[in-house]
């Protein structure tokens, strides 16, 4: 019989800081990895991340829950949507995003 398996952010298995204003800590549990996101105030991805990605916008696939802050996503599309406390979300592929008002955005993503 397996045993439980259990990972803490306090000790993440990786660290991702972003250029400037925040960072993201990985834990990988059951093979899946889970970041906890922490997106400052002032931070946007096209000026905080796409100089790490190289990218024109986020590429990447999210599926998380809202723990604190609010943040706005843009589609490439244009089309736009707005997340806070409290909120489960489903980004696809193709977005920009930045923190809206003075309060830290903390997000878990389980994708």
């Amino acid at each position: 019989m397996a045993g439980i398996e259990l990972r803490n952010f306090d000790s993440p298995d990786e660290t991702r800081p972003f250029k400037g204003k925040g960072k993201a800590d990985v834990v990988v549990v059951a093979g899946r990895t889970i970041g906890r996101g922490e997106f400052e105030p002032g931070w946007r991805w096209s000026e905080n991340v796409k100089p790490i990605a190289g990218t024109d916008s986020c590429e990447a696939t999210h599926l998380g829950y809202m723990l604190s802050g609010r943040m706005r996503v843009v589609m490439d599309d244009g089309s736009e949507g707005e997340a806070g406390p409290g909120d489960v979300v489903s980004i696809p592929p193709g977005h920009d995003a930045e923190i809206i008002g003075d309060e830290t955005c903390v997000f878990l993503d389980f994708s």
